[in-house]
């Protein structure tokens, strides 16, 4: 079993501007990757059919953390409508009768546990970061961004996590650089609690460390909450 350095999250003045109630949660664990788990893609099926029963596309926006996260997204001048929340973006495809994307068992299990809360997760391949530490800002203009699967984007007025090199993750996308492959076996999950709810985050938190032991040979690794 691997020993990892604990990664530092610190929470920028810009982002405690906006949000001065944000809480953070941050999982690390050592994982086993496998392209595809069958009764993970049962969960997640039965989670969209649920929503399928009882969303619509309008009540989605009203879920507090998806309502938080577009609530900040507007304070730091980026339209939510465009650029849309991944929580809000996945569970959208979901009322609209379309599969989620199956990527592997690690990006699909964080998928289930953003729709299941409504919170923003990031999951990056932590052995790729650059330095041991990570923190939360603003997007500024014409910062260069590649978005996994969607070219260079545009990040200004997106909350956005920075390592020593440059930005990582946003709400939005995660970076190519840092992105989570089958390879993967340390995982750094971020968990984006703009609606201030500890518990909720927490509970969120161990969910996914209940998902990675049931689905990536994991013991859950550990957690840390972080906030400004």
């Amino acid at each position: 079993m691997r020993t990892f350095a604990v990664m530092k999250v610190i929470v920028s003045k810009e982002i405690e501007q906006v949000c001065p109630t944000f809480v953070g949660a941050c999982v690390e664990a050592e994982v086993v990757n496998t392209p595809y788990s069958e009764p993970l893609w049962k969960e997640i099926n039965a989670l969209c059919e649920h929503y399928r029963q009882t969303l619509t596309t309008e009540t989605l926006k009203e879920m507090s953390s998806i309502a938080a996260t577009r609530s900040v997204y507007k304070a730091c001048g980026k339209d939510p409508s465009r650029y849309r929340p991944a929580s809000e973006a996945l569970i959208r495809r979901a009322l609209q009768g379309k599969s989620l994307y199956q990527i592997d068992t690690l990006v699909d299990l964080i998928n289930l546990a953003s729709i299941v809360f409504g919170y923003s997760i990031g999951g990056f391949d932590a052995d790729k970061f650059k330095g041991d530490t990570l923190t939360l800002g603003i997007g500024r203009e014409g910062e260069p961004y590649e978005g996994i699967g969607r070219g260079m984007i545009n990040i200004h007025g997106l909350p956005v996590y920075r390592d020593a090199e440059g930005g990582v993750g946003t709400p939005t996308s995660d970076n190519e650089r840092t992105k989570i492959e089958l390879k993967t076996t340390h995982l750094v999950v971020l968990i984006n609690g703009y609606d201030g709810n500890e518990a909720r985050v927490m509970e969120n938190a161990r969910f996914i460390q209940d998902l990675i032991r049931k689905y990536c040979q994991s013991d859950g690794g550990s957690y840390t909450v972080y906030r400004p």
